[in-house]
Formats: structure tokens, sequence, C-alpha cells
């Protein structure tokens, strides 16, 4: 649950955070009638990406027992793809996000001008831009949960999920107002190392899955069994499965995979990369609340 819970907060405000610059530039250059399309575009944009939530799962349902344990490799691996790419992805984003929507926001309107279109043009320009910028985050949410439903049972992740996604709208809202200031790039830096540790479990039960479809048979000597000390059928067991995908008799290659990808992403991702994104981050917070 605390997994489905973080990721979604993430994802959450990372999209209020863009919706949130787009609205409170037209808010300062007195286009707030153009409201309207930031939100429809918002609207599809989770239109979208429950209906790919919803055509996966049902697909999936629909495969023999071996297609359904390829399905879950694959869907695992796009899962550990769009994960470690949105972490890094907003390390580097919060440097320019805030000036990068606004020229495209100028841009929108700028060619309408220049083309004397019609206000249906810019209309349809802006929603396609929020749209977009929305959608991006809505379809990485769908993959990376759908691999985290999978590895859980019961309504624990899925109401996780729910609550982070209402916990980031209330989160944005009051950062757009101005009730809130949250340390954004400390915010994003911790959660982004947990979601690579979330990620390397997917990638390990990814490897798991491989195998079980007949894809994958090396490596599969039994690492160590921890079953009599801490059995993942046990409460902290299922804890730990739910969060990192904790196994108790895990084979040396799904070891080998988690530690590799813990070690170096982790790396990557946590050594210094000099004080303009620092500065960077800290504008993009202070956009988000202006």
């Amino acid at each position: 649950m605390l997994a489905s819970f973080l990721i979604m907060l993430r994802e959450g405000i990372e999209a209020a955070l863009i919706t949130g610059i787009i609205a409170s530039y037209l808010k300062q250059t007195g286009r707030t009638q153009w409201m309207p399309a930031v939100w429809l575009g918002i609207l599809l944009a989770v239109a979208l990406s429950l209906f790919a939530g919803a055509a996966l799962q049902i697909l999936s349902a629909e495969f023999p027992q071996k297609q359904q344990e390829l399905f879950e490799a694959i869907v695992g691996l796009v899962a550990v793809c769009v994960l470690v790419s949105m972490v890094f992805w907003m390390r580097k984003a919060a440097r320019s996000m805030k000036s990068e929507f606004q020229h495209s926001i100028e841009a929108v309107f700028a060619s309408a001008d220049a083309a004397n279109a019609t206000p249906l043009s810019a209309t349809w320009a802006l929603i396609g831009m929020v749209f977009f910028a929305v959608a991006r985050e809505g379809l990485e949410s769908v993959f990376f949960l759908l691999a985290i439903f999978q590895q859980s049972t019961g309504p624990a992740a899925p109401l996780g999920a729910l609550a982070g996604l209402l916990c980031a709208v209330v989160i944005g809202y009051l950062i757009y107002v101005g009730g809130v200031r949250l340390n954004l790039r400390r915010f994003f830096r911790w959660t982004g190392a947990f979601i690579l540790i979330v990620a390397a479990g997917i990638l390990a039960s990814s490897v798991r899955s491989l195998h079980e479809a007949g894809l994958w048979n090396g490596l599969q000597t039994q690492a160590y069994d921890t079953s009599g000390i801490l059995p993942a059928s046990g409460p902290l067991g299922t804890l730990l499965a739910g969060l990192f995908n904790y196994q108790d008799t895990p084979t040396i290659g799904e070891v080998l995979v988690y530690v590799v990808f813990l070690v170096v992403s982790l790396y990557l991702f946590l050594r210094p990369h000099g004080t303009a994104g620092h500065g960077g981050a800290s504008a993009a917070a202070r956009g988000s609340r202006s």
C-alpha cells in the first residue's frame, strides 16, 4: 500500500506542478478565460489513462498461464523503464520546467495571432498542450501500478494509490493558492530514491516471470532461504513483499539483477549534479506557487 501511495503521490504532484504552472501563467497574463481549456485537457488525459489501464487489465485476464507470465514480465520491464526515466527526467526538468511551459503558452497564442486564427484554434492548441503533459504522467502511472498490483493481493494497493492521488490533488491545490510551501527538491530526491528501490523489486519480479514463461532459465539456483526467519507469507514478509518485492527464496539471477540495478541507479541518481539543478528546482517550486 505504501509503495502505490508514494508513487501516486509523486506522480500526482508532478501533474499538479505542470497544471499549476500553466494556470498561474494564464492568471498572471490576464487569460483566465482560457482555464476551461486547461480543465478539458486534464479530464481528457485522465480518461485516456483510465481507459488504457482498464484495457490492459482486461487483456491480461484473457491470456493462458504462460502468456500471462510473459505479459506480467513485459509490464514490469516497461514499468521499470518508465520509473527510471521519470525520476531522472524530473531531476533535470525542474531546472527549466516553468520557463518551458510559459514559452509554450506564448507560442500557442502567438501562432494563433500570426495566422489570424479563430479563438477555437488556440483553445484546441492549449487543450493539446495540457493533455499531452498530464497524459504522460497518467500513462506512466498505469504501467507501474499494474506492475505493483500484479505483485499484491487484496484492496490495499489500489486504496493506497487512490489515497496518494487524493493527497496530491489537495497538496497541488494548496501549492497553487500559496497555502503550502513544499521543498520540492528534497521531496523529489527522496521519493525518487524510494521509487528506484521499488523499480529494483519490479525488475527482479520480471526476471522471475520470464522464467515462469519459459524464456529465461539461467541463474536459477536458489541464492538463500530466509523462510524460517522471515517468511514472505508472514505479516512483515507480506509488507516487505508489497513494498520491495521481498522473496524468502530468491534465485541468484533475481538477487543479481536487484543488486546491480539498485547500486547503479542510486549512484547515478544521488550523486551531486551541481548547484544549477538545485537552483532550478527551487525556481520550479517558486513558479508553481506563483
